[in-house]
């Protein structure tokens, strides 16, 4: 068994990643009704994608002052990606915010206390993860947060008729709902080691590190990022309380 990797690689590698994708993209369009295209896309750029990061986090590898410039290409990326899902007839770019309040003051704990080093596949493994964490929490709270004030509409307006302010009212009924974007944090952080064995773990084993510093190195990425998701949640309700995504005056 080569054991350079969990995965033998090669030719039969590559025709079962294109029948897993045509079969993923036939249950999303049979049984869930969305588009083929979208699920073929998504694997071809993530194919293109990846080859073209792998490229770039080599020439890297000994510029860790260049390695900000490109997690900063990472954050924008996120900003599109989270906002256009949120608002995207709106203030998309306010994604930004909660992406930034997650991030960047977990991160700078991180460099403050030394444990993360300036180097630059340190620095692009690691906030990177905290970028794409953060990225899905804005997405999955913010919509959940959107979809719910407008369903409860006549609740929040009844506060406001009550006496309450526009924010307190809509957080009355947001707030409850804006933390399920952190269970996937939550339940991936418990049962981390029992159902399944995180990357960074698993990478750091291949590549000769003892278990110990392995399961510190995976439980610090994990720990930081509840306090990233945690924070990007609250950010989002924040904005949503305070009707930050629409254009037209909340």
């Amino acid at each position: 068994m080569d054991k350079s990797t969990l995965l033998v690689l090669g030719p039969a590698a590559w025709i079962l990643l294109a029948a897993l994708l045509v079969l993923a993209a036939a249950v999303w369009r049979l049984a869930l009704e969305g588009s083929p295209a979208q699920m073929l896309v998504a694997g071809l750029r993530a194919l293109v994608q990846l080859a073209a990061v792998a490229l770039v986090i080599a020439f890297l590898a000994n510029r860790g002052a260049w390695a900000f410039a490109f997690v900063g290409l990472m954050f924008v990326v996120a900003v599109w990606t989270s906002g256009h899902r949120v608002a995207p007839s709106g203030r998309w770019w306010m994604a930004a915010v909660p992406l930034a309040a997650g991030v960047v003051p977990v991160a700078a704990l991180m460099f403050a206390a030394g444990v993360l080093p300036f180097n630059a596949l340190a620095i692009i493994a690691v906030v990177g993860q905290q970028i794409g964490g953060a990225m899905s929490t804005v997405t999955l709270g913010g919509r959940r947060v959107r979809d719910e004030l407008d369903v409860r509409r006549g609740e929040v307006e009844a506060a406001v008729a009550l006496g309450f302010q526009w924010p307190a009212a809509r957080l009355m009924v947001g707030r409850p709902v804006a933390g399920e974007a952190v269970l996937p944090s939550i339940d991936q952080t418990r049962t981390a080691g029992l159902v399944t064995l995180p990357g960074a773990f698993v990478g750091m084993i291949l590549g000769g590190a003892t278990p110990l510093d392995a399961g510190l190195i995976q439980l610090l990425v994990l720990i930081s990022l509840l306090l990233v998701n945690s924070t990007a949640a609250a950010a989002t309700l924040w904005l949503a309380c305070r009707g930050a995504w629409v254009r037209e005056p909340a």
